[in-house]
């Protein structure tokens, strides 16, 4: 089973960046969609993007479009989340996750549909 390690959360002001960063131990996450989503206090978890083993990917969040982008480096084993332009909406836990295949647009973004979750990163934007 791929266990997933998550880092790079902080705080920062709004209008700042972050990248956040999530490791996996084992090879067969190479072949796994490894997802991002957040979670704020009081509210259900939500799908920020999911990228597929070849790169593709997709944004779940119209609000995160064109602030936020998802990468992967097979060769190290990480999946990336750059974050710019951080509002105070963006604030909250951090996972990542993967499913048990590479079909990401499958998932529809329910986290259910992911198998293997790190413990998460915190991430909080505030003046």
């Amino acid at each position: 089973q791929v266990r997933l390690m998550e880092s790079g959360g902080d705080s920062v002001q709004p209008g700042g960046a972050l990248t956040l960063s999530c490791v996996a131990s084992e090879d067969q996450f190479k072949d796994s969609c490894i997802g991002w989503f957040r979670q704020a206090p009081g509210k259900a978890r939500e799908a920020v993007a999911s990228i597929y083993p070849l790169g593709a990917h997709i944004y779940w969040l119209d609000s995160v479009r064109g602030r936020f982008t998802i990468a992967r480096d097979n060769a190290q084993i990480t999946v990336t989340l750059q974050m710019t332009g951080l509002k105070s909406e963006d604030s909250g836990m951090y996972y990542c996750a993967a499913k048990s295949d590479k079909n990401c647009y499958a998932s529809e973004g329910r986290p259910e549909a992911f198998s293997t979750w790190g413990a998460g990163t915190q991430v909080t934007v505030s003046s």
